[in-house]
Formats: structure tokens, C-alpha cells, sequence
């Protein structure tokens, strides 16, 4: 099926654009990680954990609402199903674990004063994810790079489409990343996998648009390279957008009904699906395009 019927744009030709583009891009990511610094969930810093138990039930996104109001935007709400009791996790402050109780304490009697509650736990818990984890996971992703590059360059013949399409994802996974430290959202577990999930929907949508390129290569072996690459990205652009709109439009729903809780993940994959669709076209192919080029010269 054909979104957009038979279409001949150049991409290629505006390959330099491009990248300046994402080199701007990139620049002002790294910025905002390195300099401004990325805003780590309790997931990764740890807090103080306070389970209370009320006299009437409690809505989570009124509780949420209300710690926002008194500057506890970052805490994490657990509710017990069929209870009264709800989990709450703040990020480590300034403060101990005490100050902490007392503050809710004192939020809870002054918004909830009809609400009876108990304190039934207080304690301090240490980062899920610790050194060692982040170690192992820095390696995972290596590995699965590695991996990438192995399997793209033994199925197309050549080094450059494997190194070619880990670049494309690398660039989609760290511009996603710096939008985050930008607007100072939290990264916590949930963000963790939406980054993973972009990473495979990058590489899925590059290895469409590759595949096209190598059977066209053997096609049409008489025309120009810059040709060839150009009516094989033309030929799915109407796979890859009717791919990502479809995928828009779900991620979309879930963005604006599904809560706070999934808000950031839903907002991160939101990202993910632009990026990744920029990048397999303006990015992936064009690196390829770049090296056999220089190569035949």
C-alpha cells in the first residue's frame, strides 16, 4: 500500500543539512547532560521510604497533586489494591528520613484533616539500580551494540551498514536523553526502558530502509549510487510513515490518558518515534552513502 504513490525526493542531497542539524543537536544534548546534569529518579539515588495507612480511601493522583504543591513534585506513590495504604518514596534531600516524616505529617493534617492516618513504616532504602548495575548495564548495551554491528554486517556484506545504524540509534537514544536533562525530567527505571524500546524501534526501521537499498543495489547496478539510495528511501517512506503514525497515534492515547504514572515514558517514546524515523532516513543511509561513495573515489 502506498501512502504517498511513486514520490522521488533527495534526500541524499540534503545529507550536509542534516547533519549539521544533528550535530546542533547533539552539541546541546551534551551540554545539558554534562554541564546542566540529568535529574536521577530515586531509582538511581535512593530516598526514604513512608508507608501510611488512612482511615479513608485516597485518590494517588490527588496525593500526587498534593505533594507537588508542597515541592515533593518527585515522589513516588504506591497504593496497597483494595486498602488505604499508600508507599511513598522521596528522593534523597537535604534531609533525613525524620525531616521527611515530619513534613508529610504536616501536609497530611493540613489538606486531609478529616482523614485519619498512621505511620506504619519508616525507613531509608538504598538505589535499585547500584554501581554495580550500572556497570553490568553500560555493558549490556555495549555488547548489544556490538552485536548490531555483527549481524547488519554479516546480512549486508560490509562494516559500514552495522556501524552506519548503531551510530543512527546511538544519536536517537542520546538526543532523546538530552531533551530530558533539558526540561529536567526525572530519569528513572520506566525511562531506562523506554530507551531501550526506542533503541529497537531505531534499528527495526533502519534495517527496512537497508534492505531496500541492497536489493536495489543489485537491480539497478547501472545507476548512480545517490540514485539508487534515494528510490529505495522513496520506495518506504510510505511503509516507514504509515509505521510511525500508526505508533504515534497509540503512544499519543497513552501520553494523554494514561496518568502521570507512564507520562514520561510515554513522552520519551514519543520523542523516540521522530528521532528514530529522522535518523534511519537522514542519518543511516546517508553515513552509507558517505563511505561508498569515498570508497569508489
Amino acid at each position: 500500500m502506498q501512502f504517498f504513490g511513486k514520490m522521488n525526493f533527495g534526500f541524499i542531497e540534503k545529507r550536509k543539512k542534516a547533519f549539521i542539524l544533528s550535530g546542533l543537536m547533539i552539541l546541546v544534548s551534551g551540554y545539558a547532560i554534562f554541564h546542566k546534569g540529568v535529574n536521577l529518579g530515586i531509582d538511581f539515588t535512593g530516598g526514604t521510604l513512608v508507608q501510611i495507612n488512612f482511615s479513608q480511601e485516597i485518590a494517588v493522583g490527588g496525593m500526587r497533586e498534593t505533594l507537588s504543591r508542597h515541592e515533593l513534585s518527585g515522589a513516588t506513590i504506591q497504593k496497597f489494591p483494595n486498602t488505604n495504604v499508600l508507599i511513598i518514596r522521596v528522593k534523597s534531600l537535604d534531609v533525613g528520613p525524620l525531616e521527611i516524616v515530619q513534613k508529610l505529617t504536616s501536609i497530611f493534617q493540613e489538606e486531609f484533616p478529616q482523614n485519619q492516618f498512621t505511620i506504619e513504616r519508616n525507613e531509608v532504602v538504598g538505589p535499585v539500580v547500584g554501581e554495580y548495575l550500572k556497570k553490568r548495564g553500560i555493558k549490556a548495551f555495549l555488547f548489544a551494540f556490538l552485536g548490531i554491528i555483527i549481524y547488519v554486517a554479516w546480512r549486508f556484506i560490509g562494516g559500514i551498514w552495522g556501524l552506519a545504524g548503531v551510530t543512527a540509534l546511538i544519536h536517537d537514544v542520546f538526543i532523546t536523553f538530552g531533551i530530558f536533562a533539558i526540561l529536567g525530567k526525572e530519569i528513572t527505571l520506566p525511562i531506562v526502558a523506554a530507551l531501550l524500546t526506542l533503541a529497537g524501534y531505531s534499528i527495526n526501521d533502519t534495517i527496512v530502509v537497508y534492505d531496500r537499498i541492497r536489493e536495489n543495489i543489485k537491480l539497478q547496478y547501472k545507476k548512480p549510487l545517490i540514485e539508487v539510495i534515494n528510490s529505495s528511501i522513496n520506495e518506504t517512506l510510505s511503509r516507514t510513515t504509515m509505521t510511525s503514525l500508526t505508533t504515534l497515534l497509540v503512544v499519543l492515547a497513552i501520553f494523554v490518558l494514561g496518568g502521570p504514572v507512564i507520562h514520561d515514558f510515554s513522552f520519551a517514546i514519543l520523542i523516540g518515534i521522530f528521532i528514530g524515523t529522522y535518523s534511519s532516513i537522514f542519518i543511516a543511509s546517508p553515513l552509507v552513502y558517505e563511505w561508498k561513495a569515498k570508497k569508489s573515489r
